[in-house]
């Protein structure tokens, strides 16, 4: 809370809901303000596709994303429920969820203790899940609860709402584009991690400074690494061991443009 207020909050996701706006960034920024605002340890994002399949979209950590790609993959865990029912999944004490045997050993192994999840959903219209870990075995208190349900209420407002005057058909190409250029993206993460000798998370850093920096998509700059029109510059690499919350306000460019683009 000390980082950023509810009102900055609320301004910040209304003004990215615009238009044109960039919803893989949008995404991935709700994610990350639910860490800061809520003072849990991992919030994740999963969203149905075109076909209705639950499809992982933004995390706030590379573990945490994992983490949600396994419950879509085993068809089990607490998005997987919450999106089927359209009702908040709650686990204090993930030891005892004896309802997802795989998940909670891999939530376990990865440090989080307890997980509450809510749907993304106005009514009778679910189209993800958002997910909160802590670390402890105790669930955030109800107080917390209700603002991260707010924050996944506005979300999900924003994203049925942004094109409604077009066509719905524009939500779903939204959505879908969305889901496609996460698979890019994980690409690019994964480039630059073993170029610039960095983790995953500061990869993604990386990246999407280096696309906000460039007035760029952040599936843009990702297409570019994979098929290596963009290649990673010397001054990413000077600044790959600064920490993480330091490179996210870093006002430096991370990516120069190559002299073919």
């Amino acid at each position: 809370m000390a980082e950023i207020s509810l009102s900055d909050l609320f301004v910040e996701l209304a003004d990215t809901l615009v238009d044109d706006f960039d919803v893989m960034d949008f995404m991935h920024v709700l994610t990350e303000r639910c860490v800061q605002v809520l003072d849990i340890a991992a919030a994740g994002l999963s969203l149905a596709d075109d076909t209705g399949a639950l499809q992982v979209v933004a995390a706030s950590s590379e573990p945490c994303r994992l983490l949600e790609a396994f419950q879509v993959q085993t068809d089990e865990g607490p998005s997987v429920d919450c999106f089927a029912s359209g009702q908040p999944v709650a686990v204090a004490d993930l030891t005892r969820a004896d309802r997802w045997p795989r998940f909670a050993s891999a939530a376990i192994e990865v440090g989080f203790a307890s997980v509450h999840t809510v749907p993304m959903r106005l009514r009778t219209q679910t189209i993800g899940a958002l997910g909160f870990f802590t670390g402890g075995f105790n669930a955030p208190d109800e107080s917390i609860l209700l603002l991260g349900r707010a924050l996944a209420d506005m979300a999900t407002i924003g994203l049925l709402q942004q094109r409604a005057i077009h066509h719905r058909d524009l939500l779903t190409e939204h959505l879908q584009i969305a889901l496609s250029s996460r698979v890019v993206i994980e690409q690019a993460k994964g480039i630059l991690a073993e170029r610039l000798q960095v983790d995953v998370d500061q990869a993604f850093v990386l990246l999407r400074r280096g696309a906000r920096s460039h007035n760029r998509r952040l599936s843009d700059l990702a297409y570019a690494i994979v098929a290596g029109t963009q290649p990673p510059s010397p001054n990413m690499i000077k600044q790959r061991a600064a920490p993480r919350a330091e490179a996210d306000l870093a006002d430096s460019a991370t990516f120069r443009p190559s002299p073919d683009s």
